[in-house]
């Protein structure tokens, strides 16, 4: 956790020598609280590691440049459990390695069906408790069947507690990696060239004129001096250590001085250099994590840090940012210069700015767990045109946006909609649908357009939270209030009438003083003043815009003067400003820098967003209650069997048994392969009944006549039977018998996986509304019991489901309960492809699928959101 760039990897049999000189190198003491022994067999236990890992055996080993600095390992001892053991370094005990390993074997681990890896640690063995402890402060600990041993039980699934701990090793890792890159002491710039202009050159420049507080070299070999600085031939030639070198060089010499740069010991890059082909990008990264150093770019802008201890401007962008709160990273260069400038023209602060360019190494989830610390950063936005890992990013956004704004504009809305599987919920899957789901989730504030994002960085950076939905509105023109009133249903904002002790407080009569609150265009200075002030302390309001127009019958400084101290005297709420025919107009207003806008439109609805992310700061956090009557290994066994018969489309009755392990409840459905097995099951069932296609791969069986509703005798069940036949083109189909189920709201429940978002949970209306309506939500996992009820309070149909119009309210614990498993499903067998429940009757007395679609396919190497790695990313890669 101290920052340093080591490589945890599967152990090979060539790795047999030098994990044996690490078992020699150990001292008798950790011999002993290794092995319970201090004359331990280690060529035996170096063999046991070094045979190749499979589905009953792993072992890792962390790795820093050609140094093996710990092992550990995992052996399977039934279906759901295994024992683990680790041994670090003498050397490098307290460092976080051992507790590195053991979160890869429990990802490991996970992915293999174990649910709990099981360690005895002798008790005075401190330093493995500890371990145990940093993994999850609710790690089960117990005496072992010998007193002098502790059994450390550790769960492969982490739990709140756990994922906590993790987030502060996350983050720990995160500064101490980042600084030499955000805050360094020292920084090279290799190919600052002698005239004006080169990129090289500028950079350098920036640097001095920025007044860059820490030590500053030119790195030329063709050049005596630029910029006044004496120039070098390489970067060791300047005899210092070196932290941040900023690389502006051709595209064909980037590798050579990254080694050069290794070799000295510089711990970070930013390679503003375009043109570096993916395989010698991958290369140049691979070279340097081995001597851990961290990467930005290449393809980019460069990096600044407006902190006064360090004024950082490696950027030759055209003009720095003024100091403040908000801290930007992007993946354009180009838009990055559109924010840093729109930011500066309307009086935005930034805290520090990174352009990501290629994102070979350093990725936003890197910067926004950096950020997260970062006491200068009270917001952060992100320009996004991929994701490395969006499972990792919905846990990080989702840890810092509890604590400060995290905004972002998401590039390539536009192809959202040409995936789609064979089912509703894969279609409703789809790309932009997930990246909203994320966003919605982890209570990132996603935009349109970079204007809207800099609007609502405005309105959140520098003031309070918004406390609720109402808005107030004050002002001397009735047009521009009528506006920001209608603006404001958009927003999802009220315009709440005003009581009348506040009216008589604010000496306005009739309905001006309805709120909006139209004092009139003769309106002093001192009767706006006094207005904002009325309505700011009434408490009717959470939220407050002031309009003013300037006329020449009005003194505008003397009113934009009264309103910036009204607003200063009003702390507890949200504040903008709109100024209407005032040529120079300032940006802000009043010490607290209340936004001033030119249009109410724009203001009102980044309030809009401002409030939704309070709402949403407000809003419990959940939990991922326990679930009982889950049958993990029967699971297992259906999930490994189909798979074993090549996956994909499932029968109705693989379907209903995978769902029954999980508690899931189906109506009672039987499968029959001709007429007449459909009419004994039928007779079985009692009538009426309902007859329908079994294809799983037809999604819309009623537009094609596959379904047939209140058969009541036997003859129906056959002229049914036919016209299935006729439909799906089959002279014996196969089909399903169900006895007609009771009614309720139809809905539609699913899960689709996405080999880089992980799987999704969806919910919406079902039967035949899916389509035309297309009133679904989707949630990411895990998924919280605050998720569940979320998912259907979103939907626009949601009063269907809680007596609308006088009928019966559905039971929504009973659906919240079948979200959860299937949440649950999903995150134990990210296998299942596409899952379909269409429909899903909600009533009463429960809710029960009616028809389900069931999609295996085997899952690749995907990305884990608990794990600390760097992804090794080339251009273009999402």
């Amino acid at each position: 956790m101290d920052g340093r760039v080591v490589r945890v990897r599967t152990i090979l049999l060539e790795d047999a020598p030098a994990l044996l000189a690490l078992h020699r190198r150990l001292s008798p003491d950790s011999r002993y609280l290794r092995f319970f022994s201090a004359g331990a067999a280690l060529e035996a236990e170096v063999r046991r590691l070094a045979r190749p890992s499979g589905p009953d055996h792993v072992s890792l080993l962390v790795e820093e440049g050609d140094d093996v600095l710990a092992a550990g390992s995992y052996e399977r001892v039934d279906a759901t459990h295994a024992d683990f053991a680790l041994v670090v370094d003498d050397d490098h005990h307290g460092e976080g390695l051992g507790t590195l390993l053991l979160e890869h074997l429990a990802a490991a681990a996970r992915r293999a069906g174990i649910t709990e890896l099981i360690g005895d640690v002798l008790a005075n063995n401190a330093a493995m408790l500890r371990v145990s402890g940093d993994l999850a402060p609710g790690v089960a600990r117990r005496l072992g069947s010998d007193s002098g041993t502790v059994q450390v039980r550790v769960p492969t699934l982490p739990d709140e507690a756990a994922l906590a701990a993790v987030g502060v090793r996350d983050r720990t890792a995160a500064h101490h990696s980042l600084r030499p890159l955000l805050t360094p002491a020292s920084v090279a710039v290799i190919g600052a060239g002698r005239r004006p202009g080169g990129i090289g050159h500028e950079v350098l420049a920036a640097l001095r004129a920025g007044g860059y507080t820490g030590a500053l070299y030119a790195v030329n070999p063709h050049a005596q001096e630029v910029c006044g600085l004496v120039a070098h031939p390489t970067v060791a030639a300047t005899g210092a250590a070196v932290d941040l070198a900023v690389v502006a060089v051709p595209a064909a010499a980037v590798p050579d001085v990254v080694r050069q740069c290794c070799a000295a010991g510089v711990r970070a890059a930013v390679i503003l250099s375009a043109g570096v082909d993916p395989l010698t990008q991958s290369e140049i990264v691979r070279h340097a994590r081995r001597h851990g150093m961290r990467i930005v770019g290449p393809n980019c802008l460069g990096v600044v840090n407006t902190d006064p201890a360090v004024r950082l401007t490696a950027t030759f962008a055209a003009a720095p940012p003024v100091a403040g709160g908000l801290a930007v990273a992007s993946q354009s260069g180009a838009v990055g210069v559109a924010i840093l400038d729109a930011a500066a023209r309307c009086g935005i602060g930034i805290s520090g700015f990174v352009s990501l360019g290629n994102k070979a190494d350093v990725s936003g989830n890197d910067l926004l767990a950096y950020w997260y610390d970062d006491p200068a950063t009270r917001a952060v936005a992100l320009y996004l045109e991929s994701f490395g890992n969006p499972r990792r990013f919905a846990w990080v956004a989702r840890a810092i946006a509890r604590r400060k704004p995290v905004l972002a504009v998401k590039s390539g809305r536009s192809e959202g909609g040409q995936r789609a599987g064979a089912s509703h919920t894969a279609a409703a899957a789809a790309t932009d649908s997930t990246v909203a789901a994320l966003f919605e989730q982890a209570g990132v504030i996603r935009t349109d357009t970079l204007g809207e994002l800099l609007d609502t960085v405005r309105v959140l950076v520098d003031q309070p939270l918004a406390a609720g939905h109402r808005l107030a509105v004050v002002g001397n023109a009735g047009g521009l209030n009528a506006l920001a009133a209608d603006a404001a249903e958009t927003a999802a904002l009220t315009v709440p009438a005003l009581s009348p002790a506040c009216v008589e407080r604010l000496g306005v009569s009739g309905t001006a003083a309805a709120n909006p609150v139209d004092l009139g265009a003769e309106a002093t200075p001192e009767a706006l003043a006094g207005a904002i002030r009325a309505v700011a302390r009434s408490g009717e309001a959470d939220l407050l815009l002031v309009t003013f127009v300037s006329t020449r019958t009005n003194d505008c400084g003397a009113t934009l003067a009264a309103v910036g101290a009204a607003v200063d005297d009003c702390p507890q709420l949200p504040v903008a400003v709109v100024v209407v025919g005032a040529a120079d107009a300032p940006g802000s207003l009043g010490a607290r820098r209340v936004p001033v806008f030119d249009l109410p439109e724009p203001a009102v609805l980044a309030m809009g967003r401002a409030a939704r992310y309070a709402a949403w700061r407000r809003e419990p956090v959940g939990d991922r209650p326990a679930l009982r009557d889950v049958d993990h290994g029967t699971a297992r066994g259906i999930v490994q069997r189909a798979l074993a018969a090549g996956g994909g489309w499932q029968p109705a009755d693989v379907a209903r048994s995978l769902l029954a392990c999980y508690g899931v409840p189906v109506v009672d459905t039987r499968t029959a392969a001709d007429a007449d097995e459909a009419v004994r099951l039928a007779d079985a069932i009692s009538y009426p009944v309902a007859v329908k296609a079994a294809a799983p791969e037809v999604v819309h069986k009623s537009d094609i006549g596959a379904v047939w509703l209140g058969l009541a005798d036997g003859a129906a069940v056959r002229r049914a039977y036919r016209a299935i036949g006729m439909a799906v083109g089959a002279a014996r189909p196969a089909v399903t018998v169900q006895p007609m189920a009771d009614p309720g709201v139809e809905l539609v429940a699913g899960v689709a996986h996405d080999p880089l978002f992980g799987s999704l949970v969806m919910v919406g209306l079902g039967g035949v509304h899916t389509d035309l309506l297309g009133d679904r939500t989707l949630r990411l996992l895990p998924l919280t019991d605050h998720d569940a009820s979320a998912m259907w309070r979103g939907l626009r149909g949601a009063p269907l489901l809680t007596g609308y119009r006088g009928a019966p309210p559905a039971d929504t614990a009973a659906l919240e309960d079948l979200l959860l498993r299937l949440g649950r499903l999903a995150e134990d067998f990210p296998e299942v492809a596409e899952l379909d429940l269409n429909p899903v009757l909600a009533g009463p007395d429960g809710c029960a699928a009616v028809d389900v679609k069931l999609r295996l396919a085997p899952v690749g190497s995907e990305p884990d959101p608990y794990l600390r790695h760097l992804l090794r990313q080339t251009a273009g890669t999402p």
